[in-house]
């Protein structure tokens, strides 16, 4: 992993800031049908609609305009288009043939944006998180309120599937990965396993963002678990990060990243969304209210990577950059 070494000595020097929500973003190019299939797949015998992560393939342009967004707007990290990018996830859309293409294809373009504006600037290198995604089924849970024991993927399933993603991540030139807006620690696991398994095979060192996602003021995953719980489920690896985004507002996540600052030696990340859905399932926190309360975080140096999920957009990661650069990060011990 060439840019790992430049990676952990970034971390040290400052806080670094991830991109926002890349489907908040394509949403405003209002893409219909037509668009998502492009002239490849006009005669695919399924919807494709909603597919975002086919788009790298259909729409690569508009990947690429967001990215140059984010990294304009101040972004260290850009994450790649793949959240759902896995055969469980594709078999939606009977393209599960694509997984190892849309993965490639999505990090080459991440790639590329990120070459470019590190060769403008130097000293601010930007890196590809690869985006892995929960997918669409559970470990943990039944899905049939009637039968508590039945369970819809297995271990291995998961572990397999992830893995292909990974690998495709990987060639496609992913300085990490992140296993992201995790539900259930249990996938969360499987990846983990699975990219273990590329660590011992290619004797190498990959950097590892891992990032839940607390579901509801309970302060749990949906599959139980408190932050400490989840942080000592995930700690079994030499991570590069661990943290929380989505589902919760940066106010709401305040006491949640309290407990991973107190209890890890990973460096910790945060990426809220925009405030809380209102009764439009829209966002309505605007750059500034969310860079107050990221403010926080910062204040009480709690955090070492930080930017936007659901509803933010290439002005809040503006805000957040122009925020976090007048902050020391969170201190750590780097292990590499």
């Amino acid at each position: 992993m060439k840019n790992t070494n430049q990676l952990y000595k970034a971390l040290q020097q400052r806080i670094l800031v991830l991109d926002g929500a890349m489907g908040t973003m394509l949403q405003r190019y209002q893409f219909d049908e037509e668009d998502y299939r492009g002239q490849r797949f006009k005669d695919w015998n399924s919807l494709v609609k909603g597919n975002n992560d086919l788009l790298s393939i259909t729409q690569p342009k508009a990947i690429e305009e967001v990215h140059n967004k984010y990294l304009e707007a101040g972004a260290d990290i850009i994450e790649t288009n793949t959240f759902s990018a896995t055969t469980i996830a594709m078999a939606d859309y009977q393209m599960e043939d694509l997984v190892d293409e849309l993965n490639f294809e999505s990090a080459k373009i991440a790639r590329k944006v990120c070459d470019e504006f590190t060769a403008k600037n130097p000293d601010k290198p930007r890196f590809v998180a690869g985006s892995i995604g929960p997918t669409n089924k559970t470990a943990s849970l039944s899905p049939d309120v009637n039968d508590p024991g039945y369970r819809a993927i297995s271990f291995n399933e998961l572990k397999t599937a992830y893995k292909q993603q990974c690998e495709a991540l990987l060639a496609g030139g992913c300085d990490i990965l992140l296993v992201e807006t995790i539900f259930d620690t249990l996938n969360a696991k499987a990846a983990l396993f699975a990219i273990d398994e590329i660590q011992d095979a290619r004797k190498v060192h990959i950097p590892i963002m891992v990032s839940g996602t607390i579901t509801d003021a309970s302060g749990r995953t949906l599959s139980g678990q408190t932050a400490e719980a989840f942080l000592i489920s995930v700690s079994h690896l030499n991570l590069l990060s661990v943290g929380f985004n989505c589902a919760l507002g940066a106010k709401q996540l305040t006491p949640y990243l309290e407990t991973l600052s107190a209890n890890s030696d990973f460096h910790i990340s945060a990426y809220p969304n925009a405030g809380l859905p209102n009764a439009f399932g829209q966002y309505d926190e605007s750059p500034a209210q969310m860079a107050r309360q990221i403010q926080e975080y910062c204040e009480k140096g709690l955090i070492n990577i930080v930017g936007g999920c659901c509803g933010t957009t290439p002005d809040h990661i503006q805000a957040i950059a122009s925020l976090v650069k007048n902050y020391e990060p969170r201190k750590v011990n780097v292990k590499i």
